[in-house]
């Protein structure tokens, strides 16, 4: 059981961070609406976006629905079964675990997900994107260290 508590955490600190800062966004900025001025690098603008990353697939919202709820029947299968048994590993999962209900969460009860972390010349994000994006960043770091560390035992001779 203590094993188990720091991925729920995480996922729960995840979920909680993000829907509280589009909360927080929703009810400060109406739909369009930047903080602070331009002159800022980064700003907190109000956007919805009913598609995935980058804006693509705009109004797919049923067929995004359904890979969210496969996308989370597969991090729980990952989190109980090998090969995620390594500490590092799941953090990730409990990180990619609370984006992805983050944005679900926002999809089942606004019709689209609320963005605002705004760069300029880069789509808007928000708090579940960055951390689905850490997460698998952590988890393809991780597979190729691991395979790396793999080839370099293989490649070395064996001291009889």
């Amino acid at each position: 059981m203590w094993r188990d508590l720091p991925f729920f955490a995480i996922a729960a600190a995840v979920l909680s961070l993000d829907q509280a800062t589009k909360a927080l966004v929703r009810g400060g900025l109406a739909l369009g609406e930047s903080w602070p001025s331009d002159d800022w690098l980064i700003k907190i603008t109000h956007v919805t976006n009913s598609g995935a990353a980058f804006g693509i697939l705009q109004g797919q919202g049923f067929f995004l629905t359904v890979t969210a709820a496969i996308t989370l029947a597969a991090i729980v299968f990952y989190y109980v079964f090998p090969p995620f048994e390594h500490g590092l590993m799941r953090a990730a999962l409990g990180l990619l675990l609370g984006g992805a209900l983050g944005n679900l969460a926002d999809r089942l009860r606004h019709g689209a997900v609320t963005d605002f972390i705004d760069f300029p010349r880069y789509p808007a994000f928000n708090v579940a994107d960055s951390s689905i994006v850490i997460a698998l960043a952590v988890i393809v770091g991780f597979f190729l260290l691991a395979e790396g560390r793999q080839k370099g035992t293989e490649a070395e001779p064996d001291e009889d």
